[in-house]
């Protein structure tokens, strides 16, 4: 194909193709692991898009875990 076209259909379709991509990927997952795994694994990747997030937003470490973890934890 050509690549004008292919960066045409990108552009303009970008938001349906990850969107396929994304649920082509999980209904794998759940296909072979099983609904409650698969959910355990998004769950962590979540968390852990969270705190990289904020890791990339220069918060420090300690702060993070402060909101996460119960008083009392770092004695």
């Amino acid at each position: 194909m050509n690549s004008k076209l292919l960066a045409e259909i990108w552009q303009n379709h970008s938001g349906k193709m990850i969107g396929v991509l994304v649920g082509f990927v999980i209904g794998i997952l759940i296909l072979i692991f099983g609904f409650f795994q698969t959910l355990f694994v998004a769950l962590c990747a979540a968390a852990g898009y969270v705190v990289g997030k904020r890791i990339d937003q220069k918060e420090d470490i300690m702060e993070i875990l402060d909101k996460l973890l119960p008083p009392g934890y770092n004695r």
